[in-house]
């Protein structure tokens, strides 16, 4: 697939320079030039050494944790901005703190609306991310915000894997949503885990709703953090005598001893998208690009074209 256009500009964040460059590769375009300088403390200073006056661009960035990938994506929309940029697009292809989207007890922030705030305060005209933690965030931004979904490269694989006996499973709650929409598409059955966390990232009991009795089972859910649900969720299905049991995350966050985790358990392959960099290697882990899903996204928008085919899960 490749794209030409002669008006919209493609810039990176350093967190997501490998990405960006097979974006704008799909795209049809070179990724345009920034320079980043730092202080001796840490500070930086993102530059564009080309002229943006007056058209559209699309600045791509991961904002993972930590803070600085965020305070990036920030620093490089408003240099946008004070550049007269007419259009500023922030291409997210991991939005970041969106696990806090609700006060779920007295006295905590909000902050996937305060990061939705600060990216609008910026500058940011649009915004494209995919898989978002929770639908509802879109409604935090005044400006239009692009969901797109992961299914739409994740599909076409487990299609090919021509698994018989399928069932989607969701590792909580959740997820059940998500895990219908997959079933509907494969036409398989759905099983849904039932979990209590004892404090974030810890699991202290787990159930199974459903029969997985001779199934090979694909665990579907947006991120992947330490791998405790999904490898717990994976033990679980295959002591209740599943056949197999894979994972499609799409954001590999992977923090802690997740690959630890990951390569103890019973785990067939965890199936990702390249939203976020690897920390390092594994022979479980399957990396699909979303590279071509946001290039075509990313072309349409800026010609305006209809890209409402990437919302159907």
């Amino acid at each position: 697939m490749s794209y030409k256009t002669t008006e919209a500009k493609i810039f990176t964040c350093t967190q997501s320079q490998d990405l960006a460059e097979q974006i704008a590769s799909a795209y049809g375009v070179k990724l345009g030039n920034v320079i980043t300088s730092t202080y001796s403390d840490g500070e930086f200073q993102p530059s564009y050494e080309e002229s943006i006056r007056g058209t559209r661009i699309f600045i791509i960035g991961s904002t993972h944790p930590g803070p600085q990938n965020l305070m990036e994506m920030l620093l490089m929309i408003d240099a946008a901005k004070r550049a007269s940029a007419r259009h500023i697009t922030a291409v997210m292809p991991y939005f970041g703190w969106a696990r806090q989207d609700r006060k779920d007890k007295p006295r905590v922030p909000i902050a996937a609306k305060l990061v939705a705030k600060m990216l609008e305060a910026a500058g940011a005209t649009r915004i494209i991310t995919m898989d978002l933690h929770a639908d509802q965030i879109q409604g935090f931004f005044e400006k239009p915000v692009d969901h797109l979904f992961a299914s739409t490269v994740f599909l076409p694989y487990l299609k090919s894997l021509k698994l018989d006996d399928l069932t989607i499973a969701s590792p909580d709650m959740g997820g059940s949503k998500r895990a219908y929409a997959y079933s509907k598409a494969l036409g398989s059955d759905v099983v849904i885990c039932y979990k209590q966390r004892a404090k974030a990232n810890v699991i202290s009991h787990m159930e199974l709703i459903g029969d997985v009795t001779g199934k090979n089972v694909v665990l579907v859910d947006d991120m992947v953090d330490t791998a405790g649900t999904l490898t717990k969720a994976a033990d679980l299905m295959m002591e209740r005598g599943a056949k197999s049991v894979r994972a499609i995350c799409t954001h590999p966050i992977l923090s802690g001893n997740a690959y630890e985790k990951l390569e103890k358990s019973k785990l067939q392959e965890l199936i990702v998208t390249d939203s976020i960099p690897l920390k390092q290697e594994s022979k479980k882990l399957r990396v699909l690009s979303c590279a071509d899903l946001f290039a075509e996204v990313m072309y349409n928008v800026h010609h305006n074209k209809s890209i409402s085919n990437k919302f159907i899960m």
